[in-house]
């Protein structure tokens, strides 16, 4: 760093501004080049599929593309055999669709481009819908993922699971809540992250998420802020322990999770509406919105679970998880013995 900079406030400053102009400037020419790239692909795409090239000029039609490509264009990369099939299955894949989401209209391909290649050919080979493939392109622009954690994301089915959770927020909380809420629980929710003894209970699954906070605060999605666990709480002359407690920014409100390891029970929901009254009461700030609870359990019966939700008047989702059979036992017997180890040597 130069010497003006240390000694001259103002010079710095206007030297702040100049760096976060030019990354700025960055992101958008990226952003620019990787818009034409996918732009370019979709249209190549489009060219030989319309008419049908591969058909009229044989087996070998990809590999004499390619090598001609790269002839005429030497200083560019992505004109190799297997990513032009892949060009091919990116026009298919979305203009083989019966309909494209109302949303998204005539602004497709400003969806399509704006995440990269590497991205695309992610979900065009997992997919198997158009809407499932817009889903975690909205979610990419959203929040910025890299492929890895868009894979993550993925393979735990955030398609399938987000806004799935039986819950009665239509009923107990306002409009402008209420979608919001729904659509942040999910159902299940994949626990696979965990090794956990056989027969382990609730105080040790508490124990485990809270260790790996990280990447339970992941699966639950974003907005979750963690408080605490075992939070207290006196309702006159008794006191109670809350699992878990989160407050979530988007929702701006509390959220009180509780943990069962075995099948939902409707006694459950009453204990957690008292939670959440509670908390209400005693932790809801003037400006905060309504407290919501979360039970998430092993099973549930989700008839029974939506009945329950009717009986209450507090707002509460009740959702499932699931974990790998991968127990602490299992990983020990697969370990060698000090004996063997002993042998060994």
């Amino acid at each position: 760093m130069s010497k003006l900079i240390k000694i001259d406030s103002e010079y710095k400053q206007w030297f702040a501004e100049i760096k976060e102009h030019i990354r700025s400037a960055q992101i958008k020419a990226a952003l620019s080049v990787n818009s034409e790239l996918l732009s370019m692909y979709y249209d190549l795409g489009k060219r030989i599929s319309s008419i049908k090239a591969d058909t009229r000029w044989g087996g070998k039609f990809y590999q004499n593309l390619s090598t001609d490509l790269k002839v005429e264009f030497p200083d560019m990369q992505g004109f190799s055999e297997t990513n032009l099939r892949y060009v091919v299955k990116f026009y298919r894949f979305y203009s083989d669709a019966p309909s494209i989401p109302p949303q998204v209209g005539e602004e497709l391909m400003e969806w399509l481009s704006s995440i990269p290649w590497g991205h695309q050919k992610f979900l065009i080979d997992k997919c198997k819908s158009v809407e499932e493939a817009l889903f975690y392109i909205q979610k990419c622009r959203e929040k910025g993922w890299s492929r890895n954690v868009l894979m993550n994301y993925f393979e735990s089915n955030l398609f399938g699971s987000e806004g799935r959770a039986i819950t009665n927020f239509s009923l107990q909380l306002p409009d402008s809540q209420s979608d919001l809420a729904q659509q942040t629980l999910k159902d299940p929710y994949n626990f696979d992250f965990l090794a956990m003894r056989q027969g382990y209970n609730e105080r040790e699954l508490e124990d485990a998420l809270t260790t790996n906070i990280t990447k339970f605060l992941m699966e639950l999605g974003s907005g979750f802020s963690y408080i605490g666990r075992q939070q207290r709480i006196q309702v006159g002359e008794s006191e109670f322990f809350i699992d878990l407690l989160f407050y979530h920014i988007k929702l701006r409100c509390f959220v009180v999770v509780e943990l069962k390891t075995g099948e939902f029970k409707a006694e459950y929901v009453s204990k957690l509406g008292l939670y959440v009254s509670a908390v209400n009461h005693q932790m809801k700030h003037a400006t905060d919105q309504p407290t919501i609870g979360l039970l998430i359990c092993k099973s549930k019966d989700e008839v029974v679970a939506q009945y329950t939700l009717e009986s209450t008047s507090q707002p509460i989702g009740i959702s499932e998880y699931q974990l790998k059979e991968l127990y602490l036992e299992k990983i020990e017997n697969a370990l060698p013995s000090i004996e063997d180890l002993e042998k060994e040597l």
